[in-house]
């Protein structure tokens, strides 16, 4: 089970944090990451992180985020975070944090913000830049 946080409504240049806690079987847990829905647009993956061993602490970022967000783990809290720093209005929508603990981190390397490769999703927490 995953359970993000920290939404909210920010004005642009702003900042928020998201946090995206797992539960049940976090340990065999590969790699976790982010994405988001804008109003009317199709769910697209912001960033992602290898949990898994191999990999650890790897990272990958769509271009339109690259130097705003930072994706970071702690594996003693089995949590991921998303930094948000100067956000802008196009960064409004729904942020769902998924996770995989399947298969082996091959379609993570090629390709990490697929939502094909990810089988565990949140609820999602509401982000609002205005």
């Amino acid at each position: 089970q995953l359970v993000e946080s920290g939404g909210g409504s920010v004005q642009s240049g702003g900042s928020l944090r998201l946090s995206c806690t797992a539960s049940g079987s976090p340990d065999s847990l590969l790699y976790m990451g982010w994405f988001r829905q804008g109003p009317g647009a199709d769910r697209e993956g912001v960033a992602t992180t290898y949990i898994g061993n191999f990999f650890r602490g790897s990272t990958f970022y769509h271009d339109s985020v690259k130097g705003r967000f930072t994706i970071s783990q702690d594996t003693a809290k089995n949590t991921v975070y998303l930094q948000m720093n100067s956000l802008k209005p196009e960064d409004t929508g729904m942020y769902y944090c998924a996770a995989s603990g399947t298969g082996d981190g091959g379609r993570w390397v090629s390709r990490p913000l697929d939502l094909g490769i990810y089988d565990s999703w949140g609820q999602g927490t509401q982000v609002t830049v205005s």
